[in-house]
């Protein structure tokens, strides 16, 4: 599912922390929370980036998608 159609079903809380946390590693909760709405973390979906030691990251196409929607672009 594209970050679309995932991100109208997050709470507010978990879009207001990816908003002040763009660009930095997921948390659990956030992970969690795009998954119940129905993102696939496990995808070649454009919005998917990086899982590695430090964390899961959103990919830089997403951030600055995040970023358009904070700034209501």
């Amino acid at each position: 599912m594209d970050i679309v159609e995932w991100w109208p079903r997050l709470d507010a809380g978990t879009r207001d922390w990816l908003v002040e946390h763009n660009g930095e590693a997921l948390s659990p909760s956030a992970l969690t929370a795009i998954t119940a709405a129905g993102g696939v973390a496990v995808s070649d979906a454009w919005w998917v980036g990086q899982n590695g030691p430090t964390g899961y990251f959103l990919s830089d196409a997403a951030v600055d998608w995040i970023e358009e929607k904070a700034n209501n672009e």
